[in-house]
This record gives C-alpha cells, structure tokens and sequence, in this order.
C-alpha cells in the first residue's frame, strides 16, 4: 500500500511513532459481551499499576499522542489529493507498517487470506 500513494518518509515516522505511543499508554481492563455464534468471552486485565511515576509516564504518553496525532493528521500530504483519495490513504497509512498478506488455498481450493 506504500507504494501506492507513495507516503513521504517523515510521515511513515510519524506514524509509527504514534502507533508505539498508543501501545506503551497504559489502559483500563476490560471484558467483552458474550457474543451470539458462541460462548466465548474476552477478558482483559488493568495495565499494570499506576504509582506517581506511572501517571506521569502516562501524561507524557498521552501529550505526545497528541503532538503525534496533530503532527500525522496536518501534514503536508493531506493538502493534494482529493477528500475520497485522503480517506482512503490515512486508512492505508495506519497498516503501512504491517508484514504484507500471503495467499493460501484451502481444501476445496478456495483462496484465503492469511496475515503470517
């Protein structure tokens, strides 16, 4: 998808500076509802302790998830193509930084997709 709408090199750092941010900022547990098709519910614990230090951290994280946001979302990229065309290249800049998809076929030689 890089290549298709050939992202600048400072906004793929910026945006992979925003996904590490969001994943070191600690988040409450949660635990999802029972869904319909099966039995199977989700749980997830509280991140781990919040001591003086841990909420500071937490400030800071959240400052620079801001800055990051601002800074992803007002670059100078945005400016040129069109609204459909923005929409579609911020979705595609988000997963920019995943391992590609391969293809597999299944028993009756149905092509599936699979992330690994």
């Amino acid at each position: 998808m890089a290549g298709t709408y050939g992202f600048p090199k400072d906004l793929r750092a910026v945006q992979l500076d925003l996904h590490k941010t969001r994943a070191e900022t600690p988040e409450p547990g949660w635990t999802s509802e029972k869904h319909v098709l099966h039995d199977r519910v989700v749980t997830f614990p509280d991140s781990p302790g919040y001591t003086a230090e841990q909420l500071a951290k937490e400030k800071r994280l959240r400052q620079q998830l801001l800055a990051l946001s601002i800074a992803v979302s007002t670059h100078p990229y945005w400016e040129a193509p069109s609204l459909q065309k923005v929409v579609d290249a911020r979705m595609a800049l988000k997963h920019v930084h995943e391992r590609p998809r391969t293809r597999r076929r299944n028993w009756a030689g149905m092509r599936l997709t699979n992330r690994h």
